[in-house]
């Protein structure tokens, strides 16, 4: 009977301990609550109070709606470039094609007169020739070159080498047959020349 009575005290004095702990805890933050929302009341009289404070947040607010005007315009900017990018390479090659369409009236006009019997065979070829010379000229005026290869020395950068051939008259890695011609657009290589080198 006795240890029953102890147990029961025991368990009695456990559970006051636990309420007081709860108790104890539960006052700081109350406390901590009260001293928080004093300190933001404390703030927001002392910004009401202080001109030197409220000027500095207007101006904040100011550089904050002009950092977002400058965002604006950049990404308008950006989108405006990317527009104009895609444009020009979408019509890059829009002033040779009109610089072509001449050369390709005359080859018309060539292949509708034809040769017939009226026609003078000569006077067709005459007509062709014209044709190609107005066609090179505008790809010179564009910055294309022929390559010079027959006689100079084998460079993998210019030349395409088909095959070796034994000559003796030329020494050996020097091209000596030309058999496609090889371009250069301004300094850039178009084309390789394909020829034969001697071995």
């Amino acid at each position: 009977m006795n240890n029953e009575a102890n147990v029961n005290e025991q368990e009695q004095a456990t559970v006051e301990n636990e309420q007081d702990l709860q108790q104890e805890n539960a006052a700081p933050e109350a406390g901590a609550n009260a001293s928080d929302d004093h300190v933001e009341g404390a703030a927001e009289a002392e910004a009401a109070g202080n001109p030197e404070l409220e000027s500095l947040r207007a101006e904040a607010a100011e550089h904050q709606q002009r950092l977002l005007r400058v965002q604006a315009d950049y990404d308008n900017f950006r989108r405006r470039t990317q527009k104009e990018k895609e444009e020009l390479a979408k019509y890059a090659s829009s002033k040779l094609i009109s610089e072509l369409l001449p050369v390709f009236d005359n080859f018309e006009r060539a292949l509708a007169a034809g040769v017939s019997e009226q026609n003078d065979p000569s006077s067709f070829v005459k007509g062709v020739e014209m044709i190609f010379r107005q066609f090179e000229g505008v790809l010179k005026a564009e910055g294309l070159t022929i390559m010079e290869t027959v006689g100079q020395p084998f460079n993998p950068e210019y030349h395409q080498a088909i095959m070796t051939v034994e000559v003796d008259e030329y020494e050996e890695g020097i091209v000596v047959e030309e058999l496609q011609k090889g371009y250069m657009l301004k300094d850039k290589v178009l084309r390789p020349a394909m020829v034969k080198v001697s071995g």
